[in-house]
């Protein structure tokens, strides 16, 4: 038996979410669907031009700690928060969905990371980034009591912006490897790929990374080729199982010669994209950790997905657990 199911390890994001139209993306030097890093002067602007807004606790490993809590497994995150008011309400909010987190405050200064997301009519969401205190995490926030305890740690490609973040994840795959655990990442966005491409393959080849988490973007800019298909089988020969979502089309998992393709949920209405991704990953890791077939962790990984994007914000808000009971996949 162990403590935890699934560990998670993050950028530790207050989201601060508002809905605007493509013109506005255009007149702020926006990059629209992906996450833009900002100073602490450019998160003043944009925050000062936002319409009206909801905050509410991010960060993308947070979301798949979270997620991984509502379908009932046990989740342990870390992360760290200045000790301010955004810096309470991450506090507050991953704790009351039942995640084991006790990473320590950074002081007041930097401030908590917020992330101002803008949401275009289409669903797609635009992340302005201020890290923060997030860049403070390092390997004294390790507790290896528990990354020894979890079945699975996961971790965000997002870490490779702050440098100290780097050696926090290396001593966590070492100690999760000594104990027989296993090691997952997400890719994250394509724009880090392009960033950290050679660092993430040699994670991937070196078996430091078990299982890899992308979407079809990232997949292509991974291996710098617009053929989805060569894409696909050169991930299958880097990494012991990939996890590909590929939006409207579901999902494709791979582990060697092994190909599982899951279709996506149907959908009432596509609110908000924001999140998607992290709760495709809690699913299939909740699955996965409790000795699913593949193509059943997929398959919540893709209910996970559809519940998020049909409502603001990215970590659910109804339980994932009575939701996978709903679909006949508990």
């Amino acid at each position: 038996m162990t403590r935890f199911d699934v560990l998670t390890v993050g950028n530790a994001i207050v989201d601060i979410i508002s809905r605007c139209d493509d013109q506005f993306l255009i007149d702020n030097k926006i990059t629209k669907a992906a996450m833009n890093l900002i100073d602490a002067e450019r998160a003043e602007l944009l925050y000062s031009r936002m319409g009206p807004a909801l905050e509410a606790s991010g960060g993308s490993a947070g979301n798949t700690a979270a997620g991984v809590a509502s379908f009932g497994a046990k989740a342990a995150y870390f992360g760290k928060v200045a000790d301010d008011q955004l810096g309470e309400i991450f506090n507050h909010d991953i704790r009351a969905q039942g995640v084991h987190y006790q990473t320590t405050p950074k002081g007041t200064f930097p401030p908590t990371a917020r992330s101002m997301i803008f949401v275009t009519p289409d669903g797609e969401r635009s992340m302005n980034t201020y890290l923060g205190a997030c860049v403070e995490l390092g390997p004294e926030d390790v507790e290896p009591d528990v990354v020894a305890d979890a079945k699975v740690t996961y971790f965000e490609g997002y870490l490779w912006d702050p440098p100290r973040a780097k050696e926090a994840i290396l001593e966590c795959a070492r100690i999760a490897h000594d104990n027989g655990r296993e090691v997952s990442m997400t890719l994250s966005d394509s724009f880090c790929v392009g960033r950290y491409r050679s660092e993430f393959l040699d994670l991937m080849r070196s078996g430091t990374v078990d299982i890899v988490f992308a979407n079809r973007e990232e997949t292509l800019s991974l291996y710098e080729t617009r053929d989805f298909e060569e894409a696909l089988t050169r991930i299958a020969t880097d990494c012991k199982i990939a996890a590909v979502t590929m939006s409207e089309e579901g999902a494709v998992i791979l582990r060697g010669k092994e190909r599982y393709r899951v279709d996506a949920i149907k959908l009432k209405e596509l609110v908000d994209t924001t999140g998607a991704g992290d709760l495709f990953a809690s699913g299939f890791l909740y699955g996965y950790t409790q000795g699913r077939s593949l193509e059943d962790c997929a398959k919540l990984g893709c209910l996970a997905a559809g519940i998020v994007i049909q409502q603001i914000g990215p970590r659910p808000t109804k339980s994932l657990a009575d939701a996978a009971r709903e679909a006949g996949l508990a």
